[in-house]
């Protein structure tokens, strides 16, 4: 069982920056959106073309991007994945279907994405090896009340799936005069969490390969569990 991980964050507040410390051959990316890392080094092994094409049906049996996703993660040697942007697997689907389907079938359009978002999480729990680490990295909104959500299409996804709510890690991304760091504990009004002890700061280094570090050291996927 794959641990799916959620990072969020606004635009601009680190998130794919993050990425940076990780070598060449210990991350699989899956690009969404195509677009340029803020950083000059490279990663082998990369996804960008997410979309299911017919070579894939017949050769890998694949029929959704999530399955592409999924065959992406697993066919990497690495075990950490980012999927950047997910919150754009979402964004995609809609503007390439909200003109076609109006009326009753707008409906059809919403759960259709909020499909696309819970068989991703699902899928790496159910379908990756125990050693994978999936980040899911999205974008945040925040509402007249000033508290903190998760950016998502359609209140399904809101009202009845709450995607942080089938994770047990959700770190922040935010940035300050400069600096870019992780939120790793609520400040009340937004989702942050992770398990207690899990890190000894609520502020941490916007370094995810310093991150995927501390949760395999305390869940013992690198065969040492902390005590």
């Amino acid at each position: 069982m794959g641990l799916p991980v959620i990072i969020y964050g606004k635009s601009g507040s680190g998130k794919s920056r993050s990425m940076k410390n990780f070598g060449e051959e210990e991350v699989m990316l899956i690009n969404v959106e195509k677009k340029a890392l803020p950083f000059r080094n490279k990663f082998k092994y990369v996804l960008t073309q997410i979309d299911v094409t017919k070579k894939d049906i017949e050769e890998r049996h694949l029929y959704s991007r999530i399955d592409k996703i999924i065959w992406a993660i697993n066919s990497a040697p690495c075990n950490a994945a980012v999927v950047d942007d997910a919150g754009y697997l979402m964004t995609q689907h809609f503007m390439n279907n909200h003109k076609q389907k109006q009326g009753n079938k707008s409906f059809e359009m919403y759960d259709e994405i909020a499909d696309q978002m819970y068989q991703l999480i699902e899928k790496i729990k159910s379908d990756t090896p125990d050693d994978k680490i999936v980040y899911i990295m999205l974008h945040e909104d925040t509402d007249d009340f000033g508290s903190t959500k998760l950016r998502t299409i359609g209140k399904l996804l809101d009202n009845k799936v709450c995607l942080e709510g089938m994770v047990t890690i959700c770190l922040r991304c935010m940035s300050s005069n400069g600096k870019h760091f992780f939120l790793t504990q609520t400040k009340g009004s937004d989702i942050t969490k992770t398990p207690e002890d899990m890190f000894a700061e609520e502020e941490i280094d916007n370094d995810l390969r310093q991150v995927d570090e501390t949760i395999r050291n305390f869940y013992g996927m690198n065969g040492e569990k902390e005590k």
